[in-house]
């Protein structure tokens, strides 16, 4: 016997729209977009073709801080000196590029010092047993005085040509910054959601207990997280030397709390644990977004210092309250 067609759709179940669940997932894209209309209404120039590469070549150093700094929180740490790393990362390149080095040595010479920073960062947290907010304080102020020192408090210039076409050129027509921030953005989206590695970092920030227990070597992951998030310090220093044509030591100032802005804002966790890249990447378009659209309004740094201040609070308050929802 065939049930009728009214009874099959009563005892069909009913799918309820969840907008809760809709907006964890969306809600911060959709915040980058209305972000995006009321600068392009208040502002005709803020859609123009220059200012968005203006404000993607501008994004691209605190998106690459931001990304290595994500997996340092992931496993509930932090580090305060990423602004002082790309200063002393980048008179160290300029100094190479000055000298007439091949551009090659050149970028190795930044990145491996920003190796060797994140390594001293990483040895110090777990083998010295020291906090990381500590280690990291420390070590900016340590890294800001060596690149004075190195620099004799001057701007290196005299950079090759080629070393200038980092930060100034193009490829394929996209800006040589941008496309290093979407290659950086790929591999590290690849390593946290398709690597053994990937899942041991969240495993470690979750639970850094349990992870050890169930065989994880958490003084190894953590020492990996530092030195990746040094060495994308030293690629953004680079970057940024590049960009203005010299190693200037006294530059990054701030760029540490853009960078953990962004991640914070993109959904990371400072509780460890939780996060995504690509919510860190929308985090640092939508600080890149206020500082630009604020500039083209006219609005004074100090103010955009006391907004920035107020959405990194509120981030910080959205994030208490996602994790005591899910205790």
């Amino acid at each position: 016997m065939v049930e009728p067609i009214t009874q099959v759709v009563q005892d069909t179940p009913k799918k309820n729209i969840d907008i809760g669940e809709l907006f964890r997932k969306y809600g911060l894209l959709l915040a980058f977009v209305i972000l995006c209309t009321v600068f392009a209404i208040m502002s005709p120039v803020f859609l123009t073709q220059s200012n968005v590469t203006n404000i993607l070549n501008q994004v691209s150093i605190n998106a690459i801080l931001a990304i290595g700094v994500t997996f340092v929180i992931l496993i509930a740490g932090i580090d305060l000196g990423l602004g002082s790393y790309v200063a002393l990362t980048g008179v160290l390149a300029a100094l190479s590029s000055s000298s007439g080095q091949p551009l090659i040595a050149s970028i190795s010479f930044g990145i491996a010092a920003g190796l060797a920073i994140g390594f001293i960062n990483g040895l110090t947290v777990t083998k010295g047993r020291l906090a990381s907010f500590i280690v990291t304080l420390g070590m900016m102020t340590i890294t800001r005085g060596g690149a004075l020192v190195i620099s004799d408090g001057r701007p290196v210039s005299n950079l090759s040509p080629s070393f200038n076409h980092i930060g100034n050129g193009s490829f394929l027509g996209i800006p040589i910054p941008i496309v290093i921030v979407i290659v950086v953005f790929l591999i590290a989206m690849f390593v946290l959601n398709k690597t053994v590695f990937g899942r041991y970092i969240y495993a470690v920030g979750g639970n850094e207990e349990a992870a050890r227990a169930s065989g994880i070597s958490v003084n190894k992951i953590k020492m990996y997280v530092y030195i990746i998030c040094g060495g994308l310090a030293g690629l953004a220093g680079i970057i940024q030397a590049a960009r203005i044509n010299t190693g200037q030591p006294n530059i990054g100032v701030g760029y540490e709390l853009d960078a953990i802005a962004a991640a914070v804002i993109g959904g990371t966790s400072l509780s460890g644990g939780a996060g995504k890249i690509t919510g860190t990447i929308i985090g640092a378009l939508i600080i890149g977004v206020i500082n630009n659209g604020l500039d083209l309004l006219g609005v004074s740094s100090y103010w955009q210092s006391i907004i920035k201040g107020g959405i990194i609070i509120g981030a910080l308050l959205l994030d208490r309250r996602s994790n005591e929802t899910k205790s």
